[in-house]
């Protein structure tokens, strides 16, 4: 299992990592994994806001169809247009080309009690 020493995680296998004034969030490599070939990813419009942990979209695989929640509380402020002619980037670069949405957050101390990459790997490996 890949993992990002800069983001932080939560344990239903999405992650934030810090991007200027913005947030980059996205699924672990655990999770596109466990997944399988990714076929298919529906994201929010930019502008909505969600809080903590309310589902922000769907992502679908050969295997199953997953909801997708934020890490930390935010607004949109850009989706992965790329994923809408090719999902499968998420298989291949869930770190890089394959996030997912990128939000402005008014909360540091919620990415702060995310858990960083060595206890995520700790957890995700009793699955």
């Amino acid at each position: 299992m890949k993992l990002d020493s800069t983001a932080r995680y939560q344990s239903s296998h999405e992650y934030a990592r810090k991007d200027g004034t913005a947030f980059v969030i996205g699924i672990s490599d655990h999770a596109q994994a466990a997944l399988g070939d990714i076929v298919y990813v529906e994201l929010p419009e930019i502008g909505k806001t969600f809080a903590k942990g309310e589902t922000f979209g769907v992502i679908e695989s050969v295997k199953a169809a997953s909801d997708l929640y934020l890490p930390m509380g935010g607004k949109i402020v850009a989706v992965n247009e790329a994923l809408g002619g090719d999902p499968a980037l998420v298989n291949r670069d869930c770190y890089g080309e394959g996030w997912l949405v990128k939000i402005e957050s008014g909360s540091a101390a919620e990415f702060g009690v995310l858990m960083d990459a060595a206890t995520y790997e700790k957890e995700a490996d009793k699955e």
